[in-house]
């Protein structure tokens, strides 16, 4: 397993849509892999194929770091789709994409998604809280979104300055990132 960089905010991969994985192979297997390393690197709870350069529609999400959660592993999710989505709340969310801003986003509280295990299987999972929220956000990486499309303008205007030091490369973490600077690392990025 290899740790990834972590594509940050600025770079338009974050921006497009992935790709559906049409066929299973140990290129996708080895991807997941390397994801949950790099979750884990990041100390993150979720992360989505964008945010490492690749635009295949696969997720993981590391359950076990959430504590309602605690027994479940990792999950590698391939082609996840949302099949249902009860109730609303909202909590404050970040972004190993977007290092150092969290904002308050409103979301699905249960869902149930479908998607494919790494073996190609088809599996469904019902999932409440903080579980649903990290699959609905990494979700949405697949398709271009980013938390931060779901505040409001006022919002995001306030938060301009910030945005514009990410794209500048002007990030201070301790994982390997892709920006528009040298990596924070110091490694090369690929």
């Amino acid at each position: 397993m290899s740790v990834l960089p972590i594509y940050i905010y600025g770079q338009s991969v974050l921006r497009k849509k992935a790709r559906p994985v049409r066929k299973p192979g140990e290129e996708i297997s080895v991807l997941a892999s390397d994801m949950i390393e790099t979750m884990r690197k990041a100390n993150g709870i979720g992360l989505a194929a964008n945010q490492v350069g690749e635009l295949h529609r696969v997720i993981v999400v590391d359950a076990g770091a959430i504590e309602e959660s605690a027994d479940i592993p990792p999950i590698a999710m391939i082609n996840p789709e949302v099949l249902f989505e009860e109730g609303t709340w909202t909590i404050e969310e970040g972004c190993l994409s977007i290092p150092d801003i969290r904002e308050e986003v409103n979301r699905a509280e249960n869902i149930r998604v479908r998607y494919l295990d790494t073996g190609f299987n088809v599996q469904e999972l019902s999932a409440a809280g903080l579980l649903g929220r990290v699959i609905l956000h990494e979700i949405d990486h697949l398709n271009g979104v980013l938390f931060l499309d779901h505040l409001g303008a006022v919002k995001r205007k306030l938060l301009r300055g910030r945005l514009n030091k990410l794209e500048r490369g002007e990030v201070d973490v301790d994982y390997p990132i892709v920006g528009n600077s040298l990596p924070a690392t110091g490694t090369d990025p690929r």
